[in-house]
């Protein structure tokens, strides 16, 4: 069981994920609620403190986004950031107007109180000044009674306030961003300090007690399938089953010919070494040759969402396959879908569905399944972090992100057999390469792509007209937005003789210094 928990009410910002990795950071569990939660379903979780996110909107809409009416006297303290600075005033009697000077970007905080008793340890260890990241356009006019001034920024009279005695604090800026520097001393003097929560939120004890969960869920028997895409999120998903479980997981890797270069036994190597590390015993691993079929569908297709239409629809009809003629006893569906995802399903005025093209979603109804998803509250970093505890190689959990769809979305143009060859080889030169020289972990994602134009080249005294290679690298914290590394020049010559040289039908090698926006991460 966990034992500190914080609830975090998103009223729509884009940094909602940031304020929940920032809490686990610290070492303390907590999940996000819509702003509308009710009373009943937030005791039940029982959160002993609450996060209030900012928001797009503005509290001087005619019928504004507001938390209902328990939440001030719900008896443990309350952040609100932003939005949620503005949202507590507004509800509790202060008011709220439009900024003579919106704040984008940098600002300067400067503190109002000396930090300890005034404000309750919320500034501790902080400078007189320091530098924040704002984003708002409207502002704190009217402290609510009992409220203190804590902080200023450059255009903003209020950039902080507190009711100690209620235990009710807010700011203005985003602690939750890189770009706050003292974000982090924020939420721990939040969490550890004024709230008193123990940091018990690690990689070993969540790694015991997702296997300890998915013994019990599965305790009735019947086997559980896996659907293997190769990634680190499936692949700790297996690992975790396995030692919940033992040999009723049964594990399926569909080979669409879209896959990395020797994934298959890449996969297989890892759970050896898990294996070796935990049980004793490899899954269950069955890989199925579905290449012709993938193929043969997406002959002459070029548009980018109907090639992941396709490939999904394949994906859903190889595997429904193999399971009805293989599996007879299976009763459960395993998937790797992580906290990302399951928060923007939720997302206020966001109607996304979770992707599927990576899990095993939209199967048969024939095939009357319970879904298991035994990571689906962890982030990527948790997940891979677990990985590790659980002994999966170290290289292994910490590769850099593949798409769903594989290759697909690397392949501008048709997608065949040949120039899915070209790219997978061109990719593994540009990996390999990048490991040898050291950079690969400095990376966020290092990506090939193969670009359908052609262009002239000389090979073995002859003209060639030959297809190009756009090789990408990109560092970034939340994929939200990204910079492009800028690679050693010689680690960029070495990647580019080797491509022309060992890659049939590649002429010429692109370096993409496009960042994200405008550019979107993947190519299609």
């Amino acid at each position: 069981m966990l034992d500190d928990k914080v609830a975090v009410l998103d009223f729509g910002s884009q940094y909602t994920q940031l304020i929940v990795r920032r809490v686990r950071e610290v070492g303390v569990y907590c999940e996000v609620f819509g702003h509308d939660v009710s009373e009943d379903v937030l005791r039940g979780f029982g959160p002993k403190s609450i996060i209030l996110t900012g928001s797009p909107r503005s509290t001087m809409e005619e019928s504004p986004l507001k938390p209902g009416e328990f939440i001030w006297s719900f008896g443990v303290p309350i952040l609100g950031v932003c939005y949620g600075m503005q949202v507590m005033a507004m509800c509790l009697g202060g008011r709220t107007g439009k900024s003579e000077k919106s704040e984008f970007g940098y600002s300067e905080l400067s503190l109002d109180v000396e930090t300890g008793q005034a404000d309750g340890g919320l500034f501790k260890d902080f400078p007189v000044t320091s530098r924040v990241w704002m984003s708002h356009g409207d502002e704190v006019s009217q402290l609510p009674a009992g409220f203190s001034k804590l902080a200023h920024s450059q255009n903003c009279c209020y950039g902080a306030m507190a009711n100690v005695e209620r235990q009710l604090f807010a700011v203005q800026h985003h602690p939750e961003v890189t770009e706050t520097a003292t974000g982090g001393v924020l939420f721990e003097n939040f969490l550890l300090g004024i709230c008193g929560l123990r940091a018990t939120w690690t990689p070993a004890r969540i790694s015991q007690q997702m296997i300890d969960k998915a013994a019990e869920e599965l305790k009735e028997g019947g086997d559980v399938l896996l659907g293997l895409s190769g990634g680190v999120d499936s692949s700790v998903v297996a690992v975790i089953l396995h030692r919940a479980i033992g040999p009723r997981l049964k594990c399926v890797m569909i080979d669409h010919g879209l896959m990395r270069s020797d994934e298959s036994k890449n996969v297989v190597e890892a759970f050896r070494a898990a294996s070796e590390a935990g049980s004793g015993m490899l899954p269950e691993v069955h890989v199925v040759d579905a290449r012709e079929q993938f193929f043969s569908a997406l002959k002459g297709v070029t548009d980018p969402e109907a090639k992941r239409r396709i490939i999904g629809r394949e994906f859903v009809e190889a595997f429904d396959r193999e399971v009805v003629t293989k599996y007879p006893n299976v009763k459960y569906l395993a998937q790797g879908t992580i906290y990302p995802d399951v928060i923007e399903s939720a997302k206020v005025g966001n109607a996304a569905l979770i992707k599927t093209h990576h899990n095993v979603g939209g199967l048969p109804e024939k095939m009357k399944l319970k879904l298991v998803e035994p990571i689906r509250m962890l982030f990527k970093d948790e997940v891979r972090r677990v990985g590790e505890i659980l002994g999966l190689p170290h290289d292994f959990v910490w590769r850099h992100p593949f798409p769903g769809p594989g290759l697909a979305v690397r392949i501008l143009g048709e997608v065949t057999p040949e120039r899915a060859d070209k790219l997978r080889k061109a990719d593994d030169i540009f990996i390999k390469e990048l490991f040898r020289a050291g950079c690969y972990h400095n990376i966020s994602q290092a990506l090939a792509a193969l670009i359908p134009s052609k262009a002239v080249g000389v090979k073995g005294d002859e003209r060639v007209y030959e297809e190009m290679i756009s090789l990408r690298a990109i560092h970034t914290t939340d994929f939200m937005t990204a910079t492009v590394v800028d690679l050693p020049h010689q680690l960029l010559v070495n990647v580019v003789r080797r491509i022309t040289n060992e890659v049939p039908g590649i002429s010429r090698v692109l370096y993409d210094y496009t960042d994200k926006p405008p550019a979107t991460i993947e190519y299609e």
